[in-house]
């Protein structure tokens, strides 16, 4: 039986404006007759709901075709009420002192969480609102050594009580995506890698591996599989296997009954906890890199990257930060198919000592070969911030862009942000989510919040939906013949109605590549949104 889905408004705030370009005055409509059914049509029907405000514009880009989320944290994605709800079915408990959800038995001050469902009391359905507010930054406002920093990162260490979700967990995600019109997700998660963590603790850490020296990097590597890493490959696959099979049965995947989330493609990237002892950041690495080349020597491509979170400012992650580009860089060496996504630069001046803002996204590119960026948000504070901005352009290396985070975390927004500069530069940008259930947002809220904030234009947002699918992590070749160049596809699709009927060779291509066929699909989705302007 499929899990009703209930999903709270998201915030739209009416983020200041300056006034967009006039979509031209032609009749009642601002639309000429030539421009219905065209791009044209569609950015004058946008610059219109723009120009009525965040509300209107809303409803515009709810169906406007997004692509792929490429930066999401599956246990930070999922929204208050379903772990409420979650801890309900459990048979959990609710500790109101510390507002958090715990395992039972629900003795002393613990609450059922049970007790939160169905008809509650006036003073039950107080402590369902405190709660609701501490797994999320709802209602939450800054006090004297406690800012919406500390409440946002606090949010997953309320969340211990709870059992194995994942598979209802990917099913809400999927379903709010198909929702708002999105084709792809990478969703962010951290199967179990206790074995490993022993392993590595058993062996130790010598000075050598503190030098990054690529020798010891080596036996150590040697040493943890000859343990019985490899051991917990096997699980981490099956995470996302059983995930994948429960999310297809809540949809109803190849039935009459099939739910829209069914049609949601979804991979996944190893987390590793960027915070611990260095040895065990190196196993949980290597665990994250072998279980990808696993997955995709068995052709079912459902792990297709790694990548490093946990608050880039803490303190192991800061002393540790260029030691573990350098693990990054040397697993690399070992794994060049497993693709590298990495947290960088999520910091901002006074989160950090101003010497701590300098590298952390060049060592990421230069040291742990990432192919994406997550957040960079410091990255005008680097040394060389021109250089480097050049350098990610030329390597065409993405960042995910994650607007509403940056805000509640860092308190970086607006004309404080790096985002114009990254686009006057040229860098590939999508945009991304990051945790939408703590933050109480969905992806269409970032494509409002982005558009008002920097007055994009309609061909602006088409460029980041097709920049997410361009670099997204999904096996073949490109449907475009140059790299984040979205103007020619490849040799074989040259000439076609993008996203229509393709000819015989265009067919065949896309036959074989994952990444292109879901590019024509996001082209496809493109005319149909296109055609109802």
């Amino acid at each position: 039986m499929r899990r009703p889905v209930r999903y709270a408004a998201s915030v739209i705030l009416v983020w200041p404006i300056c006034v967009l370009a006039q979509a031209p005055a032609v009749g009642e409509t601002n639309r000429s007759a030539a421009a219905k059914g065209t791009e044209a049509g569609a950015s004058a029907a946008y610059q219109a709901a723009a120009k009525a405000g965040a509300p209107a514009l809303r409803v515009f880009l709810t169906d406007f075709p997004k692509g792929a989320d490429l930066h999401v944290h599956l246990s930070g994605a999922v929204y208050a009420e379903t772990l409420i709800r979650d801890a309900a079915e459990d048979g959990g408990c609710v500790d109101p002192e510390a507002l958090s959800l715990a395992k039972p038995p629900c003795t002393g001050s613990l609450v059922p969480a049970k007790n939160l469902s169905g008809n509650i009391s006036r003073q039950t359905q107080l402590l369902y609102d405190k709660l609701i507010d501490a797994l999320s930054i709802r209602s939450f406002v800054p006090s004297a050594g406690w800012s919406r920093h500390d409440q946002f990162f606090l949010v997953f260490d309320r969340t211990g009580g709870l059992k194995d979700h994942t598979g209802e967990w990917v099913d809400e995600v999927a379903s709010r995506a198909a929702a708002q019109n999105q084709q792809y997700l990478e969703l962010m998660v951290t199967p179990p890698f206790a074995h490993a963590a022993a392993i590595a603790h058993q062996i130790g850490w010598n000075p050598q591996l503190a030098q990054a020296d690529p020798v010891a990097f080596a036996q150590f590597r040697h040493q943890l599989l000859d343990q019985g890493l490899r051991d917990e490959v096997a699980a981490g696959r099956e995470t996302a296997r059983a995930a994948e099979t429960q999310r297809k049965q809540l949809e109803h995947c190849g039935t009459p009954q099939v739910a829209p989330a069914c049609r949601v493609e979804v991979r996944y990237i190893w987390q590793v906890l960027r915070d611990l002892a260095p040895e065990e950041v190196f196993a949980q690495a290597l665990l994250g890199f072998e279980t990808a080349k696993a997955s995709m020597e068995a052709g079912d491509d459902t792990w297709v990257g790694i990548n490093f979170v946990r608050p880039e400012d803490d303190f192991v992650s800061m002393r540790d930060y260029t030691l573990q580009m350098k693990m990054v860089g040397y697993l690399h060496s070992v794994y060049p198919a497993v693709h590298i996504s990495l947290h960088a630069g999520e910091l901002t001046m006074g989160l950090v000592p101003p010497e701590g803002l300098r590298f952390h996204v060049r060592q990421a590119v230069e040291l742990g070969h990432a192919e994406r960026i997550g957040h960079g948000v410091d990255v005008m504070y680097e040394d060389d911030a021109a250089g480097l901005l050049k350098e990610l352009a030329e390597k065409h290396v993405m960042v995910e862009i994650n607007l509403s985070s940056n805000a509640g975390i860092l308190g970086v927004e607006g004309a404080q942000h790096p985002f114009p500069m990254y686009r006057a530069s040229h860098v590939p940008l999508a945009l991304s989510t990051d945790d939408e259930g703590v933050s109480r947002i969905d992806l269409t809220h970032e494509y409002v919040r982005a558009a008002l904030d920097y007055h994009l234009s309609y061909a602006d947002l088409k460029q980041l939906a097709r920049t997410g699918m361009e670099h997204d992590f999904l096996p073949g070749a490109s449907l475009w013949a140059r790299p984040d160049d979205f103007a020619v596809p490849v040799e074989a699709c040259k000439g076609q109605a993008l996203g229509e009927k393709a000819s015989a060779a265009c067919q065949a291509f896309l036959n074989g590549s994952e990444k292109a066929a879901a590019q024509w699909e996001l082209e496809r989705r493109f005319r149909a949104f296109e055609a109802k302007f």
